[in-house]
């Protein structure tokens, strides 16, 4: 058994996200001055935590946000960030730069939900979740050849894949009792909100004690933070999932001040 914590951040803000535009895959914008300022908040938040791996989205938002997590991290100075294709926003095809009211206005000419409905050129769900899927067997494979099994305490390896602190009291630690091995994924909202509906529904995750499904698959705010405890095991096709335990989805404790500022 091999437990690990798997935290998720989406990357800071953009001026497209600031004016409402889409940018999907296609429009690869830098962040904004607030952008900045999330990725330096957040960075500060988890300064402590020793991220072991770290994999990133290869659009260029989601690597400046990685980029300055490490750089005010007091624990990760020899960490590599890995850029990963797998990690990128979910594709908006013909409506990429465009507002996104003409996303809600084509899913309503075609009786469909914004958030279900695919546009002309675009990924469908399916397709981002199968690019999350082959992004976890990735991970887990990474993980059984980077790190020692063996070298794990029975006791670390925990029931429904969590630590014993199951309550989160707010701090950036919270879950990470007990568990040795800490993972940081940098991505984006759509991408993050479909991984999470992945691992609670297909995955059976279990969720925080009065967690609402409406919150766990809220938007994600920018540097918002999401965290699981995931325990994999050994089979003779490779390491499987065993149990998977959410801490906190969405957190954005780190942005306070900074909304207070602007």
């Amino acid at each position: 058994m091999f437990t690990f914590s798997l935290t998720f951040i989406r990357h800071g803000e953009t001026q497209y996200n600031r004016d409402k535009l889409l940018q999907g895959q296609g429009v690869d914008t830098p962040l904004s001055v607030t952008g900045e300022r999330q990725g330096e908040a957040v960075g500060q938040y988890l300064q402590d935590i020793s991220f072991s791996n770290v994999f990133v989205s290869n659009l260029q938002r989601a690597v400046q946000t990685a980029e300055l997590i490490l750089r005010n991290n007091t624990r990760c100075s020899g960490t590599k960030m890995i850029l990963e294709p797998l990690l990128r926003e979910r594709s908006f095809g013909i409506v990429e730069g465009r507002p996104k009211e003409s996303l809600k206005n084509m899913a309503n000419a075609a009786g469909q939900s914004c958030r279900d409905y695919t546009p002309p050129g675009g990924e469908t769900l399916d397709q981002v979740k199968t690019r999350f899927k082959k992004f976890l067997s990735f991970l887990f494979n990474q993980l059984l050849e980077s790190h020692d099994w063996s070298g794990q305490d029975a006791a670390a390896t925990l029931k429904d894949g969590g630590a014993p602190d199951s309550t989160p009291c707010g701090f950036a630690n919270d879950g990470l009792d007990g568990v040795p091995v800490h993972v940081l994924v940098v991505s984006h909202g759509a991408y993050i909100r479909i991984a999470i509906k992945h691992m609670v529904e297909d995955l059976k995750c279990s969720l925080p004690e009065g967690a609402k499904m409406s919150q766990v698959f809220s938007p994600c705010p920018n540097t918002g933070i999401s965290r699981f405890i995931i325990t994999l095991q050994r089979s003779d096709s490779g390491p499987v999932l065993s149990a998977a335990r959410c801490v906190f989805v969405n957190r954005h404790d780190h942005l306070l001040n900074l909304e207070a500022v602007e």
